[in-house]
């Protein structure tokens, strides 16, 4: 059994009922244009998230449980029971519907949009019928592709060089696929993959507020709401989860954090600027380049193809257990040090060379900490 209270009794009944009215009231027109008069839009933003993921999620769990969409219990997974997926579609429906409901669209933000649907739906297939890695990596491919072709590139060789345009287009196509990788790769502990997302969000916001980005800034808000409005059902402080992100859930966090990068200026204050999206990612990063680097170093992959394939418990969180941490204290852990780190990104602002030289020697010292942690736990057979 996944949950204490099943969803039938009254005390769940009445709850639903509860958040379906306080979503129907945040949506009525005299609300909205209430808060936004009052200059509280970013936390509308959030707010109206949260409330449409709290009350999606309940819905695609049960569509879940009806026809069978569950993840059983393996090897190298941490849960004990069935537990149903595809919570990542209620995450996505949230962002979307809140999006939709309060943003015109720019070219860029079609991009971003219409690549994480493909990015969903390749990740729900891959829920429902297991997609082999080198088809989900062919799927990101295109949805990113199609994100370029509205637009949204990264500018970092300067045009003046020769050969740029492509090198851009290269450099966009490598930091799509490893950011959404990277945040799938630690969809393997409740609440870590949609925690991330939360806190990657939330620093996104405040650097776009940082750097005069407003539609950025309400652009993040959504996607913080949310990871937000899913976690109390997937982190539930020591009792297992009642649904999972998914494939879908976290390649959609994972695209869509990449997208909130690329459309972002971050370059106002030469290099330093572009530095601002590493840093409140570096947790995800460091992880998916650390755990390829010693998979190769230690010969369990030998090549690509493998690389895509390979399972095991040897990322952050699997390390930071295997060292007497709970599940929840591994997680929470996660967490502080990505919020460290966002906390460093907004340093960057207006930093001169040597500050932001001192900001990074900050940052690499808390990732240096990690690596010796995974060392000591790797060193114990895990």
């Amino acid at each position: 059994m996944t949950e204490t209270l099943p969803d039938s009794t009254p005390a769940a009944l009445g709850a639903t009922l509860a958040r379906g009215v306080v979503l129907i009231a945040l949506m009525l027109p005299p609300v909205r244009r209430a808060i936004a008069s009052s200059g509280l839009g970013w936390a509308y933003l959030v707010a109206l998230a949260f409330a449409l993921s709290l009350v999606g999620v309940p819905l695609v769990r049960a569509f879940a449980r009806a026809w069978g969409v569950l993840d059983t219990p393996a090897a190298r997974k941490v849960h004990a029971v069935a537990t149903p997926l595809l919570g990542g579609a209620a995450v996505y429906a949230a962002f979307a519907a809140a999006v939709l409901f309060n943003f015109n669209f720019s070219v860029q933000l079609k991009g971003v949009a219409l690549g994480a649907t493909i990015i969903v739906g390749v990740g729900v297939l891959d829920d429902l019928f297991d997609v082999a890695a080198r088809f989900k990596l062919a799927g990101q491919i295109v949805a990113v592709a199609v994100a370029m072709a509205y637009g949204v590139v990264l500018d970092t060789v300067p045009a003046a060089w020769p050969g740029s345009q492509a090198a851009n287009v290269l450099l966009t196509l490598l930091w799509f696929v490893t950011v959404t990788n990277a945040l799938q790769f630690l969809d393997g502990m409740d609440g870590l993959a949609a925690g991330l997302g939360a806190v990657a969000a939330l620093f996104f916001s405040l650097a776009a507020l940082q750097t005069n980005q407003p539609y950025l800034m309400f652009l993040a808000a959504p996607l913080v709401g949310a990871c937000l409005g899913f976690l109390p059902y997937n982190f539930r402080f020591g009792r297992p989860a009642t649904i999972f992100l998914g494939d879908a859930g976290a390649s959609f966090i994972g695209f869509t954090l990449a997208g909130l990068a690329v459309m972002g200026n971050w370059a106002e204050n030469d290099f330093i600027g572009l530095l601002t999206p590493v840093l409140i990612l570096a947790v995800p990063l460091f992880d998916i380049a650390f755990v390829g680097t010693v998979r190769v170093a230690t010969g369990k992959v030998h090549s690509f193809g493998e690389w895509l394939a390979y399972t095991g418990k040897d990322h952050i969180h699997h390390r930071f257990e295997a060292l007497g941490l709970t599940r929840t204290e591994t997680v929470l852990l996660i967490l502080f040090i990505a919020a460290t780190l966002g906390l460093s990104a907004m340093l960057l602002k207006d930093a001169t060379k040597h500050e932001a030289v001192i900001v990074l020697i900050q940052a690499g010292c808390v990732l240096a900490i990690i690596a010796v942690l995974e060392g000591v736990a790797r060193g114990r057979g895990r």
